[in-house]
């Protein structure tokens, strides 16, 4: 952590803007445990929440905006000639078009929440041709939901902050999952209903 405070006392929200586009671009950064951090600075009054929530939610959406439309436009081709400068390789790639197929355009909403997906969300929403409406207004959802929780823990846990990142990412992913695996459960059930419905 020493390494990252040493880069806010330099940079100051720069670093949130900077960090959370550059993940979203899927470049290492570690986008939670700056946010934590930037919370957790806030109560020596260092940074300022809004602030905080403002550069770090801004930075994200930027990036996830620019990757999907690299998806949109240029296509699997393109990915899986140059993917692997973003760690998405045509294994990873072909991984995530088959969550996409398995639960829909509901993992855009809660795809920030899950390691190794948030990172390829966008470039794979692009690729598969997702409406840019329905993308955006789940990404922008579920980019501001991310950011609030995750400086919300470094506001409220401060010193506590990694050992708590861990708890909350391992568990918070899972419990997403299975809150999307039931929602698509009650959508294919009440299509189904619908259809019965048509046939008498």
């Amino acid at each position: 952590m020493e390494w990252m405070n040493q880069l806010f006392e330099q940079y100051g929200y720069l670093v949130l803007f900077l960090g959370l586009f550059s993940e979203s671009l899927a470049l290492p950064f570690p986008g939670e445990l700056a946010m934590a951090i930037s919370g957790h600075m806030s109560s020596f009054g260092d940074f300022h929440i809004p602030f905080i929530i403002f550069y770090s939610y801004v930075g994200a959406i930027i990036g996830t905006t620019v990757t999907f439309f690299v998806g949109y436009r240029l296509g699997t081709p393109f990915l899986e000639q140059y993917g692997k400068y973003v760690f998405l390789n045509q294994a990873r790639l072909a991984k995530v078009k088959e969550w996409f197929g398995k639960y829909g355009n509901k993992l855009i909403l809660i795809s920030y929440f899950v390691p190794g997906l948030r990172h390829f969300t966008g470039y794979v929403s692009g690729v598969l041709k997702i409406r840019p409406r329905t993308f955006f207004i789940l990404n922008y959802i579920g980019g501001l939901v991310w950011v609030l929780v995750y400086v919300m823990i470094g506001k409220i846990f401060g010193p506590n902050i990694e050992e708590l990142l861990h708890v909350a990412t391992r568990y918070f992913a899972l419990s997403m999952v299975i809150l999307a695996v039931v929602v698509a459960a009650l959508f294919w059930f009440k299509k189904k209903r619908s259809t019965a419905k048509g046939r008498l």
